[in-house]
């Protein structure tokens, strides 16, 4: 059996979303989150998570991706129980009976979604068409012999530069990588 956890490759969901999930956390699509809100009036942080975040089951925050994991009958109980309890405490669910089913539904959904092989990321992006919502779900590949790292790295730089105008990303995309 596999299921979805959060994963960050970098610190961008904790700009990008009011609540970031926390990484490792199980996950599922939590499109429902948006049901009683017009997503054409959705700005900022809260669209962010509309259009492209994955909902971390226990601390209730978003994630730009998701990584397929294995997991056992157990984990898959587990995170039916929690996601329901949330659902009731945070969601308002009439009643856990109500909460179980749908939290049932939502992780037969995220299993769904596992039919990649283990460490896949997935990417989800939201769009709302007259009333109705879809989404889309990727996997990210990576290439051939490379691991999951850090999405974006950084440098300091001790002396102030001034920056080059005539810098052209697009001739900087085609000159060779060295490694």
């Amino acid at each position: 059996m596999k299921l979805l956890r959060t994963i960050a490759l970098d610190p961008s969901d904790t700009f990008v979303f009011d609540a970031a999930a926390v990484p490792g956390e199980w996950t599922v699509s939590g499109a429902f989150r948006f049901c009683d809100q017009d997503p054409a009036k959705l700005s900022g942080k809260a669209r962010a998570a509309f259009r492209s975040g994955f909902l971390g089951v226990q601390s209730w925050g978003w994630s730009t991706l998701a990584q397929i994991v294995p997991a056992t009958e157990n984990d898959r109980e587990v995170l039916v129980d929690l996601l329901a309890r949330q659902l009731v405490d945070l969601f308002g669910a009439p009643d856990a009976a109500r909460a179980r089913a749908a939290a049932e539904d939502e992780v037969a959904f995220v299993q769904s979604l596992c039919a990649h092989p283990i460490s896949s990321l997935i990417a989800v992006h939201r769009a709302a068409n007259d009333g109705e919502v879809r989404e889309t779900f990727r996997r990210l590949q990576l290439r051939k012999g490379q691991g999951h790292g850090k999405a974006f790295s950084f440098m300091e730089v001790e002396d102030d530069v001034e920056a080059d105008s005539d810098l052209n990303l697009a001739d900087i995309a085609r000159e060779p990588q060295h490694r």
